[in-house]
């Protein structure tokens, strides 16, 4: 271990790193057109007179993330001419995405939803397409640029950089559409991706790799297409990692086990009798702030102490959160428990999705990165999207259990009166207030004991990558 990663102070300096400059704006350069088409578009067309149902659809053009891993292989296995022998593999492929980005926000910008509906549904989806190809190549070159202690600290400034880019993303085109109109904000927003352009010709070229091309022949094979494009990177994944690859894979597909199933956290906090204002205060600035410094520790973590022990950590700390949902729903609606519950979680959030970031970028091989990273980060979220669909049913049946003596209906004389909004919502499944608290509380001791299979992978990964002849 080198003087860098034991010494504290010194771990500092990997956030010093040209490198990181560069990924801090390349993440900025991600997160705008995402939310610009996902979020800030519904309000455009709100305004222009459609229906809830017909904006609706419109998340749909953000489909091309979830399924950004079909066509990584090509992005892993084919040059740009001309500018790919200037800028390097990556680098020409980054700077065609953010052109065709700047491209779609500058038609959309130019129709009107009113009149050409069928027109921004296209744009916009030619965008989100756009957006998700200059993904899979910022982490290509992310993971290809930096060595494994730096990832740790190029994973946070990604995050970083996207998360300013959702405050601009979500209030300037507002304040710009206001006095200037839709055309216009959304043109200064196309402007804004000059930012990621100007990363791209900033940052240095990463290590060099071999390009392994699809040839003609094999497009005109789909059985050999298929294996040359997803059959070779999972091959090497395998022949790297041997009898440990499946372990290493559930172990990705765990870790963020018990924060994906928290997709109810918005009703328990207007049950618990917390005001609309007070939620997006907290979550929304606060909760953001956390977050951020979660990253950053992640990263520092990873820079200092190396992979594996901030990833056991991380493991551990995301599921351990959870627990302070307990003690808040037993507090009930009071705002300093709020800023706890919510500053605990991000910051363990955060920490804990860093050394996700980081380690699985430790997992490819270059030449593959692409494909295999895409991969990894679409594997990850599906088990989680999954158990979440149950979540809602697990506090309502616990608490239909509870109120009728059931095994948690002990829990219920153990909580302060609940709120009227608390004994409003309950009142709507027939139960008591306490009996819908007891349901929450036994949901986050759920997403606790759910989340803990990661820890043990953690552990037995750890292990084995110790002591490899195990």
């Amino acid at each position: 271990m080198s003087e860098e990663r034991r010494d504290a102070i010194g771990s500092l300096r990997v956030y010093f790193d040209r490198r990181i400059a560069v990924m801090l704006a390349l993440g900025f350069a991600s997160g705008l057109p995402n939310l610009l088409i996902f979020d800030t578009l519904s309000a455009w067309l709100r305004e222009a007179g459609l229906s809830l149902e017909v904006i609706g659809f419109f998340s749909l053009a953000t489909l091309a993330y979830s399924f950004k891993f079909l066509w990584a292989p090509l992005v892993d296995r084919t040059e740009v001419p001309i500018i790919g022998a200037w800028l390097g593999h990556r680098r020409s492929w980054m700077l065609v995405a953010q052109g065709a980005i700047v491209i779609g926000l500058w038609l959309i910008a130019g129709s009107d939803p009113a009149a050409n509906l069928g027109l921004v549904a296209i744009f916009a989806v030619f965008t989100g397409f756009s957006s998700a190809t200059q993904d899979i190549v910022v982490d290509a070159w992310r993971i290809e640029a930096a060595e494994d202690t730096r990832q740790g600290a190029m994973a946070a400034s990604y995050q970083w950089g996207y998360r300013l880019a959702v405050v601009v993303a979500g209030a300037a085109p507002l304040l710009l559409a206001e006095s200037h109109g839709w055309g216009f904000s959304y043109s200064v927003m196309a402007a804004l991706m000059g930012i990621g352009v100007l990363a791209v010709l900033a940052a240095p070229r990463e290590a060099p790799h071999e390009i392994k091309p699809i040839t003609a022949g094999d497009v005109a094979r789909p059985g050999r297409f298929l294996y040359r494009a997803f059959g070779e990177p999972l091959a090497d994944f395998f022949n790297r990692f041997g009898r440990a690859a499946l372990l290493i894979l559930a172990l990705v597909c765990l870790y963020r086990l018990s924060d994906f199933v928290l997709n109810i956290m918005n009703p328990f906090y207007l049950d618990l009798g917390f005001s609309k204002t007070e939620i997006a205060e907290v979550r929304k600035v606060f909760g953001v702030l956390m977050s951020m410094l979660g990253v950053f520790l992640g990263g520092w973590a990873v820079a200092r102490y190396g992979l594996f022990g901030p990833l056991l950590v991380g493991a551990l700390a995301g599921p351990a959160s959870n627990l302070v949902f307990v003690w808040l729903a037993a507090q009930g609606p009071q705002l300093s428990a709020l800023f706890v519950a919510i500053g605990i979680d991000n910051v363990a959030s955060g920490f804990a999705g860093t050394c996700l970031i980081a380690y699985m970028s430790s997992l490819t091989t270059a030449g593959f990165t692409a494909t295999q990273y895409a991969l990894f980060s679409s594997l990850y979220s599906l088990p989680g999207k999954l158990l979440a669909s149950q979540s809602g049913r697990i506090v309502e049946g616990v608490a239909i259990g509870a109120e009728a003596g059931g095994i948690f209906a002990f829990v219920k004389t153990m909580l302060a009166a609940p709120s009227p909004t608390l004994i409003a919502a309950a009142a709507k499944i027939g139960v008591s207030g306490a009996a819908l608290a007891t349901g929450y509380i036994a949901f986050f001791f759920y997403s606790f004991g759910i989340g803990l299979a990661a820890v043990v992978l953690a552990w037995i990964v750890y292990r084995r990558a110790s002591t490899p002849d195990m």
